[in-house]
């Protein structure tokens, strides 16, 4: 059958046009486009992320800096009218509940092996999903509370020994069932590309994503797909991963040109008819340029700065080698641009330089802030808040004061744990402007107070009035003295 010349065959899809003869796209299934190639985007990805492509760490470093910073806090949301219960004792129960997970999230044995408090974990975690694609997080519940371990995707992977299920379905190492679900995972009890002497022998855990009597979760895959059915991540900066390092390749050379440059600016050219051919290497020694007549014994570093009589025959000529480049810095951002568009970050906010009017450098924080925002609660969906969920249920295991009704209906169980999750501000160009829009939201109803501060300051509101009144009442006793 032909293809007719209709709709997309005149255009995207033509098999004639001279601009797409040389287009040899090709697509298969997620697993062939993404997990076949993983390994060496992730390598490639943590060579950028090393020192490889500088702005390919300020990238991912801008998401993790702006999305958790220091760490998500919780807010406790919970409805009183829906769970019956009066507004005092919502806000009493709300403070006791924040106060104790603060408690529990400030301490370093949240992590398996003791080194990381909650909120350094966040970052560590979201770090670990930009640069290699996903993470996984193991829920661990026993005696000394809930304890969270991190594991590099790497170290989930297919086993071909004893340790496989016989029959079983495995991608990338992820056990699914008949109807494409997950059910375990197979874990290397090492680095398997480690080449460490005297390490143990690779050997895989499989872990089942729910507890086998507890039907509680115990295992998060942190990962943000972009195809259906795909089941490992994609590094954030695959897209733009070899315009990163042409990019960091073009920098050092006209870095090298520049040193060059600034290194030889004078060249001594000597005349064979008046006083003999003079071979290169008379020139070449560090100590002096050369045993022409009246030039020897003179360095290279006495040269910068030096005024002297050249003898008879010798002519200086001076190098203009055109470097620094004139045009690097449009080139440089041309390119940043196109990077900065492919990874949701405007160039200014990337090269963290705002030289446009107010309203540019706002536009583009505000742009900014809509990729971080986005990452934000896709963090705070994926991980914070079922790892709050899993701490709540322990919780309300061992504290009969704060159950209520918890534990008789799993339908109200969901609406004990709402929540929101704040985390560092989106800072201001020109505060001023900045609280006078915020004043104007709350009044006319387009906005909270909760919200407003939040995102202005990054505090919590609640904390804020008590805090006020606190010091009112210090402030009183102290006029009246």
């Amino acid at each position: 059958m032909q293809v007719r010349n209709s709709g997309y065959s005149q255009h995207g899809a033509s098999r004639s046009k001279i601009g797409l003869l040389n287009w040899y796209a090709d697509s298969k299934s997620a697993h062939e486009d993404i997990s076949e190639n993983l390994e060496i985007l992730r390598k490639r990805s943590r060579d950028l992320y090393s020192g490889g492509g500088p702005l390919g760490r300020g990238a991912l470093d801008r998401i993790v800096l702006n999305a958790v910073g220091n760490g998500l806090r919780l807010n406790v949301r919970i409805d009183p009218e829906l769970l019956s219960m009066s507004e005092e004792d919502s806000r009493k129960w709300s403070s006791k509940i924040e106060a104790l997970f603060d408690n529990w999230g400030s301490s370093k044995s949240v992590s398996y092996d003791n080194s990381l408090n909650f909120y350094e974990l966040q970052e560590l975690a979201l770090r670990s999903v930009l640069l290699d694609g996903d993470c996984f997080v193991i829920m661990r519940s026993n005696y000394d509370g809930l304890k969270l371990q991190l594991i590099e995707g790497e170290r989930v992977q297919t086993p071909y020994g004893p340790e496989r299920v016989s029959g079983a379905m495995i991608d990338e190492g992820i056990e699914i069932d008949s109807e494409g679900r997950p059910v375990a995972i197979y874990i290397a009890n090492r680095n398997p590309s480690s080449e460490i002497i005297n390490q143990p022998a690779l050997s895989y855990s499989r872990v089942e994503y729910y507890g086998k009597y507890s039907s509680m979760r115990q295992i998060l895959h942190l990962m943000n797909p972009e195809r259906i059915n795909q089941r490992r991540g994609v590094p954030l900066l695959s897209p733009v991963i070899e315009l990163l390092r042409q990019l960091s390749r073009y920098t050092e050379a006209e870095l090298t040109a520049a040193v060059v440059s600034g290194i030889y600016a004078i060249f001594f050219e000597h005349d064979p008819r008046e006083s003999g051919a003079i071979g290169s290497e008379e020139y070449a020694s560090e100590e002096g340029l050369g045993e022409a007549d009246g030039l020897e014994g003179i360095s290279q570093k006495e040269l910068y700065g030096t005024v002297m009589d050249l003898p008879e025959g010798v002519h200086a000529n001076a190098v203009s080698p055109g470097r620094p480049n004139q045009n690097f810095n449009a080139f440089i951002e041309s390119l940043v641009r196109q990077i900065g568009g492919c990874l949701g970050i405007p160039s200014e906010v990337l090269l963290l330089h705002f030289t446009s009017s107010y309203s540019a450098s706002r536009g583009a924080l505000l742009e900014a802030w809509k990729s971080f925002k986005y990452w934000r609660k896709w963090f705070s969906d994926n991980f914070c808040q079922p790892v709050y969920e899993m701490w709540l249920d322990d919780l309300m295991w061992l504290r009969e004061d704060l159950r209520y009704d918890y534990l008789d209906d799993y339908n109200k169980r969901k609406l004990y744990t709402w929540a929101s999750w704040t985390g560092p501000s989106q800072g201001q160009l020109d505060p001023v402007k900045e609280v006078n829009a915020a004043v104007l939201r709350v009044k006319n109803g387009f906005s909270t107070y909760q919200r407003e501060t939040g995102e202005l300051t990054g505090e919590d509101y609640d904390l804020n009035i008590k805090q006020l009144q606190r010091e009112e009442l210090l402030k009183n006793v102290q006029d009246e003295n």
